[in-house]
């Protein structure tokens, strides 16, 4: 039932006592067999029981959060043994909490004193920077070089003279200049040498000099180019006007001593701090990294047992409390194969809590329709995926997805058929397969290698399927394979070995070059040759994709009638099923026939005469019967005479499928309406607490026990005449968009041959066009680049393309 329908699920009511109720809902996660339903729909997600508790699991997810930051920020590798742990006890959310604050509290901690020291570090470093420059700047001032001005941009190279040191000397206390020294991004300099001549008018003096080392960021940790500048400027009113410019610009100033010597000395104790920096920095980082290799190898456990804490009190606030808060009710649907381990778990659970009151499971009767649950394993899983993107069958609705576990590869390999690529796809797979525990141990987070992974087993049988129609097309890496012998041959009467020998191209005539028989399986390898091959491939490859297509859409319509007779609607049956076979077969169903009997009928002598199946369906649908030329004449005697009686019999089943289902089902509810006797009925709460029905005039008279009634739709017929007109519409008009939907099973198979064998004549061919050790050589030189090119192009791009066609056909 799991397997071809979905599972037949029951409703149950669930009694927990308050100290086993965290057990009970962990039990059965563990067991993923139930899905619960919110008893409380209308209250705000801040108003329930236990969001107190949910917010503290949000709590400890942030804190998770930026552990897992940090830890990515020293590329730390995490520990994943792929343990899957239990949910931890209630009263251990207190240790995580408390394990989680010491580790953000001590992270924080160390980040912050990893700050400041770098911060120290950062000035340290430029105040060395500039006592290192700015000693080279009054070195020169002291040997007579000049001092550059600061000018207008267009100016900039203009001097000021040469200064001896004598007097500079005089003209510092002459002058009183004064001077400031700082570090400022190399990128805003050229705005800040501008800022500086407009508003002190060029009345000051700019030296500067880049930092040849990138410095830290502290805070963002990013690698920042400085440069060291100096300004000399005369008076206060011109000091307050360049640090007010300098605090614009984010330019950090320094204390920067007049005198050689004090340099020196503050050069000295600045380089003594340094080394006493990088040595504390050093004991941080080893400390901040021994505490997140520590947090590594359990943040995944943590990361498994926090969400199992958050998923159980959320699924314990959409339980009701009874009115003594002490028991917990709650509503779950689960399979009723499955109802026997949902109560065993249950009973652990209520053993393992140590709650003296059993858990109590009640299976009650309801109109509610349940969701649709079908039971797959590894194998099945990629394919109910499939079904599922596309719509979630209704409950006990036949399940297609065991039909397509062949079906899908099947039509996959009819586009993407050769031998060879399919090998490389089966192989692929195989290994994916066979190393399966240790490739998901290995837990990669790049998307499309999982996506790969995820598929293993549909591309095993995609592989698998393709070798089959490679073998059926007799094409392998776009050659053929001569296994049993060619069924034509030369007639050698008419063309002797020189003859033949001296001409590029023979035609072989099938009345005297081919002997009747059939090759044993697959395409004759002699077509490879042959000229007029794709003609003859698309020609048998078009009217196969017509057979598969209008098979599949009949297998489809062939389910839908298994699932009329399974909840025994026999209007859908008999004003829905058998039109649209009807439909289907009278115009589609005879084109197949139309095709089989011309494979038949016409052979080699008469295939100049065969006549054209396109023309003739038009033809028939125009009830149009010319006699020339000769592709429009008929099959057989008496063929406009039966295409009428099928054209006839597909006109009748339309208004048969429009409109007799929405009139019977007019009908049945208005018996139904009438036969019945309607009384308003009111709720009731007696003293007791029962609640019961009362109906006008009738005593109160209990519900039946364990009922959950949902009132039924009421009926409207123009919502069930649009819904059939839609419908019919829809299908009469698919038939015809799906039979010429299926051709792209033609048109790949031509595409991927056709590509394979352009990549093969045009790369791997120039090789094999040479003799001797020159040909071994160009071989082994192209082999690379084709493969490659196979892989890709092949294989990857033109596997891709006939997967999301085979989806969209199957869809």
């Amino acid at each position: 039932m799991g397997l071809f329908r979905s599972e037949e699920m029951a409703l149950c009511q669930l009694f927990l006592q308050s100290e086993a109720a965290y057990a009970c809902i962990s039990e059965l996660g563990e067991l993923g067999l139930a899905q619960f339903r919110d008893l409380n729909p209308d209250v705000n997600a801040f108003q329930r029981k236990f969001v107190n508790e949910v917010r503290r699991c949000d709590e400890m997810e942030r804190k998770l959060r930026f552990l897992e930051k940090e830890i990515k920020k020293d590329e730390i590798p995490m520990l994943d043994t792929g343990d899957n742990p239990d949910a931890p006890a209630p009263r251990e959310m207190i240790d995580l909490e408390a394990t989680f604050e010491k580790l953000e509290n001590e992270m924080k901690e160390v980040n912050a004193n990893a700050e400041a020291l770098m911060r120290n570090f950062l000035e340290l470093t430029e105040l060395k920077h500039i006592l290192r420059k700015t000693q080279s700047f009054f070195e020169e001032a002291e040997h007579g070089y000049d001092h550059q001005a600061l000018s207008d941009p267009g100016m900039a190279d203009e001097h000021l003279g040469l200064l001896g040191e004598e007097g500079l000397r005089a003209a510092g206390q002459a002058l009183r200049l004064g001077f400031v020294a700082g570090v400022i991004h190399r990128e805003r300099l050229p705005a800040f040498e501008r800022m500086l001549w407009r508003a002190c008018h060029g009345n000051v003096f700019l030296k500067q000099a880049e930092i040849d080392t990138p410095l830290e960021d502290p805070v963002t940790g990013t690698q920042v180019n400085k440069t060291v500048f100096i300004i000399f400027f005369q008076g206060d009113q011109l000091k307050s006007r360049v640090q007010k410019i300098c605090e614009g610009f984010r330019a950090t100033l320094y204390p920067c001593p007049e005198t050689p010597a004090e340099r020196r000395e503050m050069a000295i104790g600045v380089m003594t701090r340094i080394e006493d920096l990088n040595t504390v920095l050093g004991q941080t980082q080893d400390h901040r990294h021994r505490v997140l290799v520590a947090a590594a190898k359990n943040i995944k456990v943590w990361y498994i047992k926090v969400c199992k804490i958050k998923a159980i009190y959320h699924t314990l606030n959409m339980f009701n409390l009874d009115v003594t808060q002490k028991c917990l009710i709650g509503e779950c649907w689960c399979s009723v194969a499955d109802l026997d381990r949902v109560q065993q778990a249950l009973r652990r659970a209520t053993e393992h809590s140590g709650s003296s009151v059993p858990s109590i499971l009640n299976r009650m009767a309801t109109k509610k329709r349940p969701p649709t649950f079908n039971r797959t394993n590894r194998f099945t899983s990629v394919f109910q995926g499939i079904v599922d993107a596309y719509g979630v069958a209704t409950y006990q609705e036949v399940n297609p997805a065991p039909y397509t576990i062949i079906s899908f590869p099947f039509l996959f390999s009819l586009m993407f058929g050769d031998t060879g690529h399919g090998t490389i796809m089966f192989l692929f797979a195989l290994w994916m397969v066979i190393k399966e525990k240790k490739l998901l141990a290995a837990k990669s987070d790049n998307e499309i290698w999982n996506m790969f992974f995820g598929g293993r087993y549909i591309i095993l049988l995609m592989g698998a399927f393709s070798i089959h129609a490679g073998i059926l097309y007799n094409d392998i890496f776009a050659k053929s394979m001569n296994i049993f012998g060619s069924a034509w041959y030369p007639n050698m009467t008419l063309y002797s070995p020189e003859h033949i020998g001296g001409h590029k191209e023979a035609t072989l005539d099938p009345r005297d070059a081919y002997d009747n028989n059939t090759y044993p399986f697959g395409m004759d390898p002699v077509w490879q040759l042959a000229k007029n091959k794709i003609p003859f491939l698309n020609s048998f490859k078009m009217k196969l994709s017509v057979i598969i297509g209008i098979s599949q859409m009949l297998f489809g319509v062939i389910l839908s009638a298994m699932n009329h007779r399974f909840f025994k609607d026999r209007i859908s049956f008999f004003f829905e099923f058998i039109p649209q076979v009807v439909f289907l077969l009278s115009i589609f169903g005879y084109l197949i026939g139309l095709i089989v009997f011309k494979w038949i009928a016409f052979d080699a002598s008469k295939s100049g005469i065969a006549p054209s199946l396109l023309i003739h369906l038009i033809n028939m649908f125009l009830m149009s019967y010319p006699t020339e030329p000769e592709s429009a004449t008929t099959f057989y005697s008496g063929q406009k005479f039966v295409q009428l009686i099928l054209l006839a019999v597909a006109v009748i089943c339309i208004p048969w499928m429009l409109v007799m289902k929405p009139v019977l089902l007019k009908m049945k509810h208005a018996k139904e309406g009438t036969g019945t006797i309607s009384a308003q009925h009111t709720t009731v709460t007696t003293e007791d607490g029962q609640v019961v029905e009362q109906g006008q005039g009738d005593h109160p008279v209990p519900p039946p026990p364990q009922t959950h009634a949902e009132d039924d739709e009421k009926f409207s017929f123009g919502e069930a005449m649009v819904h059939q007109s839609i419908h019919t519409i829809e299908y009469c008009l698919g038939c015809v968009s799906h039979t010429a939907s299926y051709l792209r099973l033609w048109a790949l198979s031509l595409a991927h041959a056709e590509l394979s064998e352009v990549l093969w004549n045009m790369v791997f061919a120039i090789g094999l066009k040479q003799n001797g050790i020159l040909g071994a050589v160009l071989i082994f030189m192209v082999f690379t680049p084709w493969a490659a090119l196979t892989v890709t192009i092949l294989l990857l791009m033109e596997g891709l393309s006939a997967f999301l066609h085979t989806l969209r056909l199957h869809w």
